[in-house]
């Protein structure tokens, strides 16, 4: 299988070269050029265990990497998860379910692609021998998970951006406590977008992206988000038959790849109602699929910080399949975008998306209210999935973070401060962060510096 840029100015590539380059020379995301039709093996996936899964899907995308090798670095990617069905539903009500996805070791739905392509880029490296530099920016959760699946690779070298004082301290202390000395936690003023941004202008640099070896963990990387769409996959499997495509999975989400992993499946036949897109206040994506205007606005800190982002970078792989694959029109879309901050379009709509909004002062509301109900203690970016939910419908919720990571919510709540052991085993550790410019050439300057 090969892989092509939705800008359309690039050449095909295979999937390791996608995964390494992370984001096409032409400035756009990867996709593979044809789906497979998985409805032939749903049978036979149907009582597999994650990892075996999870083997089964890629095999069908990472035709490159050796089958064996394949099914270790699998396997290896769920062994450090906590629960023994690494994805568990718990049902609410007859109508209600969660699907749990923070049970691996940054307690973060993150880390279901983060463990894997840590892996990942370790077998590149041991195949080909030259050493990569990793570059994210992160949001709270993905620095974390990054970090935590590229611990201990050899070859690899980590700087990840996170905006200063806008993510939970606990989501901070996971990043700036490994006391690795290939992880470099980097500080700037400013918002997740602001990272985004500079991110994306050092990756067009191909000259500097050569010479460091540079790749993405963010989800502009292809791998995540296929790795993401086997936790749907699994969970789909999990429900009755008779629920399977009845069921719309309720998705908290600020940069669309949480659900366009999920919404990628029905491209390859699987039959999912529907996708609903959970925002909080910093709400463009609500904004776009109840206007068709995606246009910016500044972000507003939150309760739920890990969405506070206004650029939904994986909108663009959504927006190649609504555009019918023409290429020519989406950089014309994304170049208004770029200019004016906005763009309009006529009659939007996309088939099996709702969406919804949360501010602030309703979150700790729907927590309360969540527990009240029903026993059961969420997060506050799980509890925007809550809102204007359909009584006479079947939703599975997408929980994406642990409650523990996100503490000052609860007082708010009236509830008791969540704990994890995890968390708590970082207060002994020393901090290390690093302060840089959001400005992509004190970010080159800094990675040139530190590296070996």
């Amino acid at each position: 299988m090969r892989f092509v840029s939705t800008r359309g100015q690039a050449g095909s590539v295979s999937f390791s070269e996608a995964v390494a380059q992370g984001l096409a020379p032409d400035g756009g995301l990867y996709l593979p050029d044809e789906f497979p039709d998985i409805t032939s093996y749903l049978s036979d996936w149907e009582n597999m265990s994650y990892p075996d899964l999870c083997f089964s899907f890629f095999r069908l995308f990472a035709s490159d990497i050796e089958e064996n090798n394949l099914r270790e670095l699998v396997k290896d990617s769920y062994s450090r998860f906590s629960h023994q069905e690494i994805a568990p539903i718990v049902s609410l009500k007859k109508n209600l379910k969660i699907l749990e996805l923070f049970h691996g070791p940054t307690l973060a739905f993150k880390d279901f692609a983060l463990q894997l392509l840590g892996n990942i880029y370790e077998e590149q490296i041991k195949k080909n021998g030259k050493p990569l530099t990793i570059l994210g920016a992160t949001s709270g959760d993905t620095g974390a998970a990054a970090i935590a699946g590229l611990l201990g690779k050899k070859g690899v070298t980590v700087f990840i951006l996170f905006p200063d004082g806008k993510v939970s301290p606990l989501q901070e202390r996971q990043m700036t406590c490994t006391e690795a000395d290939n992880v470099y936690p980097l500080a700037i003023e400013g918002t997740f977008d602001d990272a985004q941004r500079a991110i994306k202008e050092i990756f067009s640099d191909l000259e500097f992206k050569n010479k460091v070896g540079l790749s993405a963990v963010n989800s502009i990387n292809l791998a995540r988000i296929l790795a993401q769409s086997v936790y749907y996959l699994f969970a789909w499997l999990q429900l009755e038959k008779h629920e399977r495509e009845n069921t719309t999975f309720v998705v908290p989400t600020g940069n669309f790849g949480n659900v366009f992993a999920g919404w990628l499946l029905t491209k390859m036949g699987l039959p999912i109602k529907g996708f609903r897109v959970a925002t909080n206040q910093n709400d463009v994506l609500h904004r776009l699929f109840q206007s068709g205007e995606y246009s910016l606005e500044n972000v507003s800190p939150s309760l739920a910080p890990s969405m506070d982002i206004q650029v939904a970078s994986n909108f663009e792989r959504l927006l190649y399949f609504i555009l019918g694959g023409d290429s020519k029109k989406l950089r014309q879309v994304m170049a208004t975008f770029s200019e004016k901050g906005k763009y309009s379009f006529e009659h939007f709509k996309v088939d099996g998306f709702t969406s919804s909004s949360v501010c602030d002062e309703e979150l700790p509301q729907i927590i309360k209210q969540v527990m009240d109900e029903y026993g059961y203690l969420v997060d506050p970016h799980t509890a925007c999935a809550f809102k204007d939910l359909d009584s006479s419908e079947k939703y599975l919720i997408l929980a994406t973070a642990h409650p523990a990571k996100f503490p000052s919510v609860y007082q708010k709540a009236s509830l008791p401060t969540p704990t994890s052991t995890t968390l708590e085993e970082l207060s002994g550790k020393k901090s290390k962060k690093y302060f840089v410019d959001a400005d992509p050439e004190a970010i080159r300057a800094f990675i040139e510096e530190h590296l070996d």
